[in-house]
């Protein structure tokens, strides 16, 4: 099979595509025919080498953390998944055409809305929820500042607000106000020209910023929840997998409730391409990679 992989530290001309042997799920897990992966912008540093002291050192290694795919074949002692069942999830190393991971890590694919677009769920959908009901604890008529809601997680965030009773401010580029807004944000500010309101209950910063501008978020919210740029007396964390918010999740989108926005779908082979944009701000929102 063919895996996207790093075999050095560097920038994205170190991904190339590997043809390596075809995993076997052991005890209790599962082989998935991978229908899709996305792009994080964390895989951007785990290939440069600035999470090597997170995720260690082993190299080769191949990228992705997202998943959607179809189970094809089952190890000894699983029985929630059989062959033919749609699935995503949070795995490692997922941008491969075949990737072997726990059952028990798997949720069932939402069904009304396409496999690969699945893709587009798991890192970004399971940071916002965790943002917005665990740390941020967000009750029925809070205000809250979603900071960076037109990125992956900031789409997810505006919407899990917005389903919790909150009153959404959201800032977003004029690229993606329209998608913010659209998504049930309140009020929408324009970062690039506006000042950042003041006087939130919760602020949920989802967006890489320098010091000083994170420092200022602290004096605008009691509540300060963040996933990038650690703000003093705030709340720093990173998502952990959890299939079953995944399941509520897909729940959601199967009812209506929650869309998923996929700004780009490109082939696997284009990875590297999309790490360079990426570098060079040249993206935004989900982009997917179908294997």
């Amino acid at each position: 099979m063919r895996a996207a992989r790093f075999h050095e530290y560097g920038g994205p001309s170190v991904i190339r595509l590997d043809e390596v042997p075809t995993p076997r799920p052991g005890p209790g897990q599962v082989l998935v025919e991978v229908a899709a992966t996305s792009f994080n912008p964390s895989e951007a540093g785990l290939r440069s080498g600035l999470l090597r002291g997170v995720f260690g050192t082993a190299l080769p290694r191949t990228l992705g953390w997202d998943l959607s795919g179809t189970v094809v074949e089952t190890g000894a002692g699983v029985t929630a998944l059989t062959p033919g069942d749609r699935v995503y999830g949070l795995v490692a190393e997922t941008a491969a055409e075949y990737v072997v991971a726990p059952a028990d890590l798997l949720a069932r694919a939402p069904e009304t809305i396409p496999l690969a677009d699945a893709a587009a769920v798991p890192v970004a959908g399971l940071t916002a929820w965790q943002a917005v009901h665990e740390h941020a604890r967000l009750a029925p008529g809070q205000r809250v500042l979603v900071n960076g809601a037109g990125g992956g997680v900031g789409l997810f965030a505006v919407q899990f607000a917005k389903l919790a009773g909150a009153y959404v401010v959201a800032t977003a580029g004029p690229r993606s106000a329209a998608a913010v807004r659209r998504l049930g944000a309140d009020e929408v500010v324009d970062y690039t020209s506006d000042p950042l309101p003041g006087g939130m209950d919760v602020v949920l910063n989802l967006a890489a910023l320098p010091h000083e501008a994170a420092g200022a978020l602290a004096g605008l919210g009691r509540r300060i929840v963040t996933i990038a740029t650690p703000v003093e007396g705030g709340t720093h964390f990173v998502a952990r997998d959890d299939p079953a918010q995944l399941g509520r999740i897909a729940a959601l989108i199967d009812e209506g409730s929650v869309t998923v926005e996929v700004a780009e779908s490109h082939p696997l082979t284009e990875l590297a391409e999309i790490h360079r944009r990426a570098e060079a701000g040249d993206t935004r929102g989900k982009i997917v990679l179908r294997v």
